[in-house]
């Protein structure tokens, strides 16, 4: 998701603002905050607070259901930014009224946007909170300051992390061994337990974890195919495979260089005479992307970027056999559809943040330096040059793409 304040101003703000009203608040709360009989509590509505990255709102998705689960699906509530709200409308895990959103048109916007949210928090009544924001002072600030008796959240206990204070009730290490799945249903799960006792507790987190699905309506099918047959005549019912060459501005190091899809494109074009291309990619990406796929020099190519809604890209994944992206939103919506996904990774580990679709496959050159963000850099990198992406050879995709492919055909061929 692109931020139009900037995600460099997002964290400067969150580090030289957040980090003394953190403090701040934590001498509120040891002041006012009185101290609490010991064992687990009770709560009605859950709230979780998770702002931007869309693909880690879809890895939320079991912890969402424990949510449910206890307190039931009217009763949980998600605060968001605005451009974020999208993917947990797709999910309809939960009501659209209980989504909060929050601007972030400029930083007086993000401001005025998290007091209103408050406001309507406290309204609501909530009673437990869960921040699955890593480390992030804003949402330990927002956290706190929505009443509630209960806070799940990320706690830096020997300065191993960005500071954010003494804000949460239940503190919790956040565990780099754990997927990112696992932890929030963890997060989720801590509200069952006795605070003084945290971040001790015997949970085993799920391996077989459910996955949320995308439901198209036939309505819905039909305009995707017709958009299809507008921008190419001659794809018909023609098997396609997407390329999405660009990850968002929230972290540029993800990107595979942009000229290797073109190679990527000539190559399956050429093994595959029935194959079609298309390239996908937000509005802003329209322009970089269309001349990728002009590069490619085939009139089985299929410029969509820029044509599609977001609701839309999820349709197409259904009409589509295999989407190749870096580790971005794309690859996370996808596993929500039947689509066949190879995932590219470098500053990120797949180990943490790798779709958990059964059809998703990851390719990571694991070289020293990588990954090299985490929690507790802040997702911040020293690194300019991202060799762990160009460590990924056009080979190395062609190899998994075609070896997807072709099962997939098999599999047809034998129904």
């Amino acid at each position: 998701m692109d931020l139009p304040v900037g995600i460099q101003t997002l964290q400067h703000t969150d580090r030289w603002v957040g980090g003394p009203l953190c403090a701040i608040l934590t001498l509120v709360r040891k002041i006012f905050e009185s101290a609490r009989r010991s064992g687990p509590r009770q709560f009605r509505r859950i709230l979780f607070v998770k702002f931007a990255e869309q693909g880690s709102t879809v890895l939320a998705y079991p912890a969402i259901l424990r949510a449910i689960e206890m307190v039931g699906r009217e009763n949980v509530y998600f605060v968001v930014f605005e451009g974020n709200r999208f993917i947990l409308d797709a999910m309809e895990i939960i009501p659209e009224g209980n989504v909060i959103t929050i601007a972030t048109n400029s930083v007086f916007g993000l401001a005025t946007g998290a007091l209103r949210a408050v406001q309507q928090v406290r309204k609501i009544g909530i009673d437990a909170v869960v921040d699955m924001e890593f480390l992030t002072r804003f949402s330990a600030i927002l956290t706190f300051m929505t009443g509630a008796k209960s806070r799940v959240g990320f706690h830096t206990f020997f300065g191993d992390g960005p500071y954010r204070g003494d804000l949460m009730t239940h503190r919790l290490l956040y565990n780099s061994h754990l997927h990112t799945s696992q932890m929030f249903e963890a997060m989720v799960e801590a509200l069952t337990r006795d605070p003084s006792v945290l971040p001790t507790f015997d949970f085993r987190p799920s391996e077989n974890q459910p996955l949320a699905r995308f439901r198209p309506s036939q309505s819905e099918v039909a305009e995707i195919n017709a958009l299809l047959q507008r921008e190419n005549p001659r794809i018909g019912s023609a098997p396609l495979i997407l390329l999405n060459p660009n990850a968002s501005d929230l972290l540029p190091l993800r990107r595979w260089p942009p000229l290797r899809y073109v190679e990527l494109a000539r190559r399956l074009l050429e093994r595959y005479p029935e194959l079609f291309i298309g390239f996908t990619g937000a509005p802003a990406e329209a322009g970089p992307n269309n001349q990728l796929a002009n590069e490619v020099g085939s009139d089985r190519v299929i410029r969509l970027a820029g044509k599609t809604t977001l609701r839309q890209v999820l349709v197409l994944y259904t009409r589509s056999e295999i989407l190749v992206t870096n580790d971005s939103g794309p690859a996370h919506f996808a596993s929500m559809t039947p689509i066949s996904v190879v995932a590219l990774f470098g500053p990120e580990t797949p180990a943490l943040f790798a779709a958990r679709s059964p059809n998703a496959t990851a390719l990571w050159a694991g070289i020293a330096c990588s990954p090299c963000v985490n929690a507790y850099n802040n997702r911040q990198s020293v690194c300019r040059n991202n060799l762990c992406m160009q460590a990924i050879t056009v080979d190395d995709v062609f190899e998994r793409v075609t070896q997807i492919y072709d099962s997939l055909k098999r599999q047809t061929d034998e129904k």
